[in-house]
């Protein structure tokens, strides 16, 4: 592999998601206006960096993580290897930018987004590169219109590279942000997108420009609308319990986190994505009728939300 070559292709995405990083930080610290982020930049093996950014005790943002790491590696970890086997044990680059917002009060939702992009030698000594990404979205008490605004920014945001595609990473995303050991999705999803190399790399790069770019526009109105509304205890208590569902999804079924650790990625930062406060109950059920319940029966639910009236 050319190495000229594939530093050609990773520096820009850098660029971008670094640029990314510091403006959806600005925007949160913005919206929050108590707490600001805890910026680190740390050096990693073979020339590349991590820097990870943590927002703590805001006042609209419990917690915030927006980070962004450069990895070189010698050898690709299992966990991006389980579609590509014949890239076991090839050199490889791999830039991301990944976020996630827990906000304080329960009827503002918390987000994920995550954009990264891998470039490796194969067998062949012929440079491979592919895309990763999406954004999701997890409420604790439902509202439609939030539903709709952030499911129509994304068919936006890929409309322009392909009407097939917002279909397609809908549905993979249902089914990717899925908790099989409890049979419900995680959230109201989004869009998700994997070894994502169709077209040129500058198509899939200008792709994941516009999604990365749409998370603001998607995000904040939302956060906005919700952040200051009067809640009770018994609804606190029940987004601490539905923000068990999150961590359970983290460390039993996200790749990204199985990446991280498998990387030898600073630890912190990969758990960075946890909740501060987060509560389990046994057996326990929402009662009849109740805004609770009907985060189950409606909004956990597969929905084409961007033709619901």
């Amino acid at each position: 592999m050319d190495p000229n070559s594939e530093q050609t292709q990773i520096e820009p995405v850098k660029t971008y998601l670094m640029e990314l990083q510091d403006r959806v930080c600005a925007a949160l610290e913005s919206i929050d206006q108590q707490s600001a982020f805890v910026r680190d930049e740390i050096p990693r093996a073979g020339g590349g960096i991590s820097r990870p950014r943590v927002l703590t005790e805001g006042r609209v943002c419990e917690k915030a993580a927006v980070n962004f790491t450069h990895t070189v590696g010698h050898q690709m970890p299992p966990a991006a290897t389980e579609r590509r086997p014949e890239l076991s044990g090839a050199a490889y680059q791999a830039v991301s930018m990944s976020l996630i917002v827990h906000p304080r009060n329960p009827h503002a939702p918390t987000c994920h987004a995550n954009f990264r992009c891998f470039s490796a030698q194969g067998a062949n000594a012929k440079t491979t590169w592919w895309f990763g990404g999406g954004f999701d979205l997890t409420p604790y008490y439902g509202y439609k219109e939030d539903a709709i605004l952030w499911h129509k920014v994304a068919k936006e945001a890929c409309d322009p590279f392909g009407s097939e595609l917002y279909p397609r990473m809908k549905q993979d995303c249902d089914q990717y942000f899925f908790l099989p050991h409890r049979q419900e999705p995680r959230g109201i999803g989004g869009i998700f997108f994997d070894d994502f190399e169709e077209h040129s790399f500058e198509h899939c790069f200008g792709f994941v420009q516009s999604v990365g770019n749409a998370y603001l526009e998607a995000y904040l109105p939302i956060l906005e609308r919700r952040k200051d509304l009067p809640y009770s205890e018994k609804e606190r208590e029940f987004q601490l319990y539905r923000r068990g569902r999150y961590v359970e999804f983290n460390l039993l079924q996200d790749r990204g986190t199985r990446f991280g650790l498998q990387a030898a990625t600073r630890t912190e930062s990969v758990l960075a994505s946890l909740p501060p406060r987060v509560t389990w109950r046994y057996d326990w059920h929402p009662e009849p009728g109740s805004p609770e319940e009907s985060l189950y029966t409606y909004f956990l639910q597969p929905r084409d939300w961007v033709n619901e009236s």
